[in-house]
């Protein structure tokens, strides 16, 4: 399927939800706060980004291609006095929210990488970062915070880490539009892998990951190869003119972020998603 993201034709569940939303005047269910990562790495090539394939059996995005990220947990504002770089009001000021919820955000975005990607951006210190995450007792962690059977705060804490804030860049803001089930209000961040920590396929929500160059990503789409919703597709599409992760960091630092939330059009028995 080849994207025009203006106006892009719907097909499957989306359209059904698209239609039924739209003719029976349907009321919208509040967005939930989520973060994604955009994990870098360099290449010869040049960079690439860390991707999963949600499972079918998943109740949101099955089957898409995804970064790794998840809903912001309640404990995830607790994390003031693990934290380093940037405060939380700088973050604030640039997405557009207050203090708490931008704390809130870049903590998710932290724990749903480690939890789906085994990649930590946490260290002893504000000038460190973990190097290796794949010993027993690092997994046993990661099980029982994607099983919210530990809180981050109590997880950073019991480690003696630190969250590295400043690993981390602003990147976008996209809303799931009105007609889905299920909404995110989501904030996407870029950060760069760091040097001796690997990715690991651990989160049993997704079949398949891989790393992928940007431009291959946007082409995989046009060719039918791999699903991805507007954001996922805009996000990677929008890397495309980068050499090198430092120089896409760098670009989070003046990019504008506004949020995107893309509407429905119906014609008769078509459904059209607009994202302008």
């Amino acid at each position: 399927m080849v994207r025009d993201l203006d106006s892009e034709l719907l097909s499957g569940r989306m359209a059904e939800a698209a239609l039924a939303y739209v003719r029976e005047a349907r009321t919208p269910v509040d967005p939930r706060p989520a973060s994604t990562v955009i994990l870098l790495r360099d290449t010869a090539a040049g960079p690439e980004v860390y991707l999963l394939r949600r499972q079918q059996s998943m109740a949101f995005a099955a089957g898409m291609t995804v970064f790794p990220g998840g809903r912001v947990d309640p404990t995830d504002s607790t994390v003031a006095d693990s934290w380093s770089g940037p405060p939380p009001e700088w973050f604030a000021a640039r997405m557009g929210c207050s203090a708490e919820a931008a704390a809130a955000f870049v903590a998710a975005a932290v724990r749903e990488t480690f939890e789906e990607s085994g990649v930590l951006l946490a260290g002893p210190s504000s000038e460190s970062v973990v190097d290796d995450t794949t010993g027993d007792g690092w997994e046993a962690d990661r099980v029982a915070l994607e099983s919210r059977e530990l809180g981050f705060a109590d997880f950073l804490h019991r480690r003696g880490l630190v969250l590295r804030a400043d690993l981390l860049g602003a990147w976008a803001h996209w809303i799931t539009p009105e007609f889905e089930p299920r909404r995110y209000d989501t904030r996407f961040f870029v950060a760069a892998l760091p040097i001796g920590q690997i990715t690991r396929d651990v989160t049993s929500e997704s079949d398949q990951v891989a790393w992928m160059r940007p431009a291959d990503a946007v082409a995989a789409v046009h060719a039918g190869e791999l699903l991805m919703l507007p954001p996922t597709y805009v996000c990677c599409r929008d890397l495309t003119p980068y050499d090198d992760v430092a120089t896409i960091l760098a670009a989070a630092g003046d990019r504008e972020i506004r949020p995107v939330l893309p509407a429905v059009r119906v014609e008769g028995d078509q459904a059209y998603l607009e994202t302008t």
